[in-house]
């Protein structure tokens, strides 16, 4: 259990570091993104792990990395202007 919960802090942390080097236009401040990406997979992480019961390391890693990626996604921001619609 120590070394899922230490490889999918890890895990949360590469992705949110290459989100903020491929994203970081749309993303708010690093500590945010970071600080999210990591609780994002240590809740999918526990989620995975709770849901499965201990059914294997290597799903509930991937799991890690859904749950995080998906935290990650609602700080995006939209990238570029807003258009109005002509019916609006």
């Amino acid at each position: 259990m120590l070394f899922e919960a230490l490889g999918s802090a890890l895990l949360g942390l590469v992705l949110a570091g290459a989100a903020i080097h491929r994203l970081s236009h749309r993303l708010p401040a690093r500590s945010l993104v970071l600080a999210t990406g990591v609780a994002g997979a240590l809740f999918g992480a526990f989620l995975t792990h709770s849901a499965l019961d201990a059914g294997g390391v290597l799903l509930t890693l991937i799991g890690a990395v859904v749950v995080s990626a998906a935290s990650l996604s609602l700080l995006l921001r939209p990238g570029g202007r807003l258009r109005r619609s002509a019916t609006a």
